[in-house]
């Protein structure tokens, strides 16, 4: 889990460094899958650590809400 978590972040960053640099939104819903991916693999570690808190659920809700708005903003373009 931990090795996902790191791929996902090398991601995400590299994705929205490159389009910071080059000043374009082309990227934006790819980045922001990734990003929704990332949440939802760190909720999954918290709750597999046996923190069933708030915040562990949490970030599952947060990432299928990530999840969607990229999905419709790739459908609308």
């Amino acid at each position: 889990m931990k090795i996902v978590r790191i791929i996902l972040v090398i991601v995400v960053i590299v994705l929205s460094g490159y389009s910071l640099i080059i000043q374009t939104l082309e990227l934006m819903p790819y980045y922001m899958f990734f990003l929704g991916a990332l949440i939802l693999v760190t909720g999954l570690a918290e709750l597999q650590k046996d923190r069933k808190g708030f915040w562990g659920y949490m970030n599952i809700a947060i990432s299928l809400f990530v999840f969607l708005a990229s999905i419709q903003y790739l459908l609308m373009n």
